[in-house]
């Protein structure tokens, strides 16, 4: 069966107004986590699977991939059919012992390291936005900066609306509508303050405002080669773009940079200066310390540092 990854849920004719209820389901999943599960099917399906999946399958999927792409790929992928399988409400081939063994195989042979992302440290920041001139240069010194001291991810920089800012005398607050952790939009606060030094995210966003002339809509825009300002907002995409363009500039190593760099370098900035691990928290939005423990483990490395005692 080659089923329609245009939508994640069809319609199910068992349910009373199935179609209200349809879209309620799909309403769900958020727009890039939709966006994945589609890329993932359509890649199961272009291999040769057949969707509903038998076992059999999915583990010759595996195995076929397993050396071409990373384990953390072969786990979204599995995750992808999973979760389709489990809402139509067919026989998850994912569960059985078949699959599972598959993939433990692979993950034992291929490993579960990671490629990490370098984080996008103070040093490294301020290295980026000094000098930076024209439109685009404002924009991107901005970016930069809100960016970095609110430990935004990508996607967050990218919807933030005129009317999400708030001014206040300590800096600004900026109202954080919803998030990858927050689909149900409950939303949160999180303040910027100024900076004791002469490079500041709260005075380098508002001059970005004064020059673009902005006063409503998406804060961060596209900007086409002849410096013209759109009206829509700056893709996710694009900010990596912007990311590996100021470091490279900078004379940093472009490849070890994505969209995550600086979320990944306030928190890696803040273990360092000794900042607690709630008080970070509060401003990325992490539940609990679990996830912060990576940057955090990986900032303090040197400090204390067993060998460094006796050496």
């Amino acid at each position: 069966m080659n089923y329609p990854v245009s939508q994640f849920i069809t319609l199910n004719p068992a349910i009373p107004d199935s179609v209200a209820v349809n879209g309620y389901l799909n309403a769900s999943i958020s727009a890039n986590t939709w966006r994945a599960y589609r890329d993932d099917l359509k890649h199961f399906q272009a291999w040769g699977g057949t969707l509903p999946a038998t076992p059999e399958q999915i583990a010759s999927y595996l195995a076929h991939y397993a050396p071409k792409h990373t384990v953390a790929t072969l786990t979204r992928r599995l995750a992808s059919l999973s979760k389709l399988h489990n809402a139509q409400q067919w026989a998850n081939p994912v569960s059985t012992a078949l699959v599972r063994s598959t993939f433990q195989g692979i993950r034992n042979q291929h490993g579960m390291k990671q490629r990490q992302v370098a984080p996008a440290i103070k040093e490294d920041i301020l290295a980026m936005v000094r000098n930076l001139q024209g439109i685009k240069g404002i924009r991107d010194k901005a970016l930069l900066l809100i960016g970095f001291a609110g430990a935004f991810r990508r996607s967050e920089l990218a919807s933030l609306q005129y009317c999400d800012i708030e001014h206040v005398q300590q800096g600004i607050l900026v109202y954080l509508r919803r998030s990858k952790t927050d689909q149900a939009g409950q939303g949160r606060k999180i303040a910027i303050p100024y900076a004791r030094g002469a490079i500041c995210p709260v005075i380098s966003l508002r001059e970005w405002l004064e020059h673009s002339g902005i006063t409503e809509g998406p804060i961060f825009r596209s900007i086409n080669r002849h410096g013209h300002i759109g009206e829509q907002a700056i893709t996710s995409q694009s900010i990596a773009l912007v990311i590996k363009e100021r470091a490279a500039a900078a004379g940093l190593d472009a490849t070890q940079y994505s969209g995550h760099s600086l979320r990944a370098g306030l928190v890696t900035s803040a273990a360092q200066a000794g900042i607690s691990s709630w008080k970070i928290r509060q401003q990325t939005g992490h539940k609990s310390d679990a996830m912060l423990q990576r940057y955090i483990r990986d900032a303090n490395i040197f400090t204390d540092n067993a060998a460094g005692g006796v050496l």
